[in-house]
């Protein structure tokens, strides 16, 4: 396999700071675990860009034809927070949501490749009302997915609850999982062929980045993991968000398994990346694609329009942990660092928990990267950080020329590895 980036500085920001008693155990699960190519694209808009890059993209890593003709695939969105969430006048999927362009060329292309039925999935913090509803409140027009599709059936599900099912699926982790040794899940990441997630490339306060990976946090309900959650069973509806996640407070409904070590850290940077390496491992991720073309950086629903920023970038893959390794590189960080390195100062990384439950690679010496070279497209995100003064810190809107000025992951003057 080829990789189209140096690490050699990814690897001197590290060494610093990790033993070689440490780095050689991680190593060898790197090299263990599956690798599987991922495309990358430079995509400078919205709109009718996004399909013919998509359709070159699967192209690249092999197809979706074989994975998706005759089945039924489910589509994890990110539509995290409000949707009437605004920073200035730019509208929520421009900097937090998955864009609706990106989900509708996603929902057209799978149709094309054969799918029978397309579910597009999310959990709306606390609430059940319908999906489509709350796409509404964002702005968006259900109908145009339904439109988007060429034959497939096309359906919406809340899966913060029970919703059509008539029954939660226990899905057990691998290797016992890291934080919970088997969740509950909605039917619908049961009774589907196929699932995708489609994220959004852009920074987290807690789990340091949110890319495929860290989508799939909305995957468990809030009616077994949140704070309104009864003692014996799943409640009917929401009552609560996945704070008991964060931060350790309650255990799930008696019906639901415990977690593993009620003793472990309370600390929401050791919880969040282990239930979502755990979430990826018992139901893997069979297609992951970031929309990185906007969004936002320096945490998350922060609501200031500065950190409005461009990077123009697509990723997918058929690994969700070899993409969001290529994923985190074209940000700037490197994929192989971990807690008290960017992009992980206040959390353990996301992707070497997957890696240690044998769901992918994150070393980008073992993957493939089809189209757009990393160094050429790399957007990076800590030097885009507004300044103090209120000032850009970086180049917000970069054209292809003003790309590539040092390597992702290499600190810049006067910027430090650890800022926050």
């Amino acid at each position: 396999m080829t990789t189209n980036i140096d690490r050699r500085s990814f690897l001197a920001n590290a060494a610093g700071a990790l033993a070689g008693a440490v780095l050689l155990p991680r190593a060898a699960k790197s090299q263990g675990a599956p690798a599987s190519p991922v495309a990358l694209s430079r995509c400078t808009s919205y709109g009718a860009e996004v399909l013919p890059a998509l359709r070159k993209m699967f192209d690249q890593i092999g197809g979706i034809g074989s994975l998706v003709k005759g089945k039924t695939v489910a589509i994890k969105a990110n539509m995290t927070g409000d949707p009437d969430i605004r920073a200035g006048f730019i509208p929520i999927e421009r900097m937090t949501f998955t864009h609706p362009d990106v989900l509708g060329a996603t929902v057209h292309l799978l149709s094309l490749a054969g799918a029978s039925r397309i579910r597009i999935l999310e959990s709306p913090w606390k609430s059940a009302e319908p999906l489509e509803e709350y796409m509404i409140l964002a702005g968006w027009e259900p109908n145009d997915f339904i439109r988007a599709s060429t034959g497939a059936k096309v359906e919406f599900e809340n899966t913060n609850f029970l919703g059509r099912g008539k029954q939660y699926h226990r899905f057990t982790v691998p290797k016992g999982g890291h934080l919970f040794p088997a969740y509950d899940l909605n039917h619908s990441y049961y009774d589907c062929d196929v699932f995708v997630s489609i994220g959004k490339m852009k920074e987290h306060a807690t789990a340091g980045i949110t890319l495929a990976i860290k989508n799939c946090f909305g995957n468990i309900p809030c009616t077994i993991y949140g704070d309104g959650a009864p003692q014996d069973e799943p409640g009917l509806v929401p009552r609560g968000g996945r704070n008991p996640i964060h931060a350790g407070n309650r255990q799930p409904p008696k019906s639901s398994p415990p977690e593993k070590d009620p003793a472990s850290p309370r600390d929401a940077g050791y919880r969040i990346p282990r239930c979502i390496a755990d979430i990826v491992a018992m139901r893997p991720v069979d297609l992951a694609i970031i929309d990185g073309i906007e969004s936002m950086n320096n945490g998350e629903n922060s609501g200031r329009p500065e950190n409005y920023v461009k990077p123009h970038l697509l990723v997918a893959g058929r690994n969700v942990v070899c993409v969001d390794a290529v994923g985190a590189a074209a940000m700037g960080f490197d994929p192989m660092a971990d807690r008290g390195h960017a992009p992980f100062e206040r959390a353990d990384s996301t992707l070497r928990l997957a890696e240690e439950l044998g769901v992918g690679t994150r070393d980008l010496k073992r993957i493939e990267v089809a189209g757009a070279k990393i160094r050429e497209v790399a957007f990076d995100f800590r030097m885009s950080r507004p300044n103090a003064d209120g000032t850009p810190g970086g180049w917000p809107d970069r054209g292809a020329g003003q790309r590539g000025g040092r390597a992702p992951g290499q600190s810049a003057p006067g910027r430090g590895q650890g800022r926050g």
